[in-house]
């Protein structure tokens, strides 16, 4: 199901994932007309389950999301199918243009749009990305525990994720790749826990009926492997936001860029405000909901400070004009009464 763009509305929210429907939830539920608007390509549609979240432990992504659009539905929100090209400023609001030509005016802007994954350019990977090429410990280590796992070096954090994954599984292979190696320190690390390391560029993947069977290196050298994990570079979903002279910037981790935010969301652009992974690089789908929730809520806030002031200065211009009238009435009718 997808509803229809309306003309305006107080929020439209950029992205239908946990972050944007949690978002969108908090403020319909607070009786604003807000609008998601889905490009439909979730960072985690690879994945068979939902990990780390209360309560919908192991339930399918879409399943999780088409619940959250029904419950965004159910107190008034709109959710439509769409992506979106570009935002400007139109007066005190926005007008946001999809790809289609579409366009709709809001008051503020939630951006979730979340982050693309961009992989090593290994024959095989991107194949097997979210199934048995992985990267985060949290969101699908308990499926590959005491397995035979590989950590491709490909960030600063390469060695921390092989330290994460040694504790799921004595058997962990850290290859260096392209990379410089572990310095003296981390080497030592690695050592003590009993983590192998394996120099040479990595040249492919080797697949038997399905599944992951080994890392093959440019020397021809193939080792067993079940499990691969991988950092991948995590570009911000935001180029549409460019008109608004907001953009991304590399996050001080250097896993990625990412839209920098107060603790609320707030971006230093004046009514948008962001959440999830388009700003928190390391937040899975519980920490993304809650984000949104909070972005939602502060949005809410500004619209509610907004109408207030409005409406003081509506009161203090009625009360300035009754009291003029009320003022001239008086006078005219002493004078009548030769006062």
């Amino acid at each position: 199901m997808t509803d229809q763009l309306r003309n305006g509305y107080d929020v439209v929210v950029a992205g239908g994932g946990a972050a944007g429907l949690n978002g969108a939830m908090m403020l319909a539920r607070s009786r604003r007309s807000v609008v998601v608007i889905d490009a439909g390509a979730p960072r985690n549609a690879p994945a068979k389950g939902v990990h780390g979240l209360l309560g919908r432990e192991d339930m399918p992504p879409a399943e999780l999301l088409e619940r959250g659009r029904a419950e965004v539905r159910g107190y008034g929100g709109h959710v439509v199918t769409g992506e979106i090209a570009t935002s400007a400023r139109d007066g005190d609001g926005f007008v946001v243009t999809l790809a289609d030509g579409r366009s709709v005016r809001a008051r503020r802007l939630l951006v979730t749009t979340g982050l693309v994954d961009v992989l090593p350019a290994i024959p095989g990977l991107r194949e097997r990305w979210g199934r048995d090429v992985l990267h985060c410990p949290y969101c699908h280590g308990w499926e590959v525990r005491d397995q035979a796992i590989g950590v491709l070096a490909t960030s600063p954090m390469s060695v921390h994720q092989a330290l994460l994954f040694r504790q799921l599984s004595a058997d962990v292979t850290y290859f260096t790749h392209m990379s410089a190696g572990p310095d003296e320190e981390q080497a030592e690390q690695l050592e003590a826990r009993g983590v192998r390391v394996v120099t040479g560029t990595v040249a492919a993947l080797d697949v038997a009926d399905d599944r992951l069977v080994g890392v093959r290196l440019a020397d021809g050298t193939v080792i067993p492997r079940t499990a691969l994990s991988v950092g991948p570079w995590m570009e911000a979903r935001a180029g549409f936001l460019s008109g608004l002279g907001l953009g991304a910037v590399e996050h001080a981790s250097g896993l990625g860029e990412h839209i920098p935010a107060d603790p609320t969301g707030r971006t230093e652009a004046d009514g948008v405000w962001v959440a999830g992974n388009v700003t928190d690089l390391a937040a899975q789908v519980g920490a993304a909901a809650a984000g949104g929730a909070v972005a939602g809520a502060s949005i809410n806030a500004d619209l509610i400070a907004e109408e207030t002031r409005r409406a003081v200065a509506a009161l203090r211009h009625s009360f300035s004009g009754k009291s003029e009238a009320r003022v001239a009435e008086l006078v005219l009718g002493d004078r009548r009464h030769g006062l």
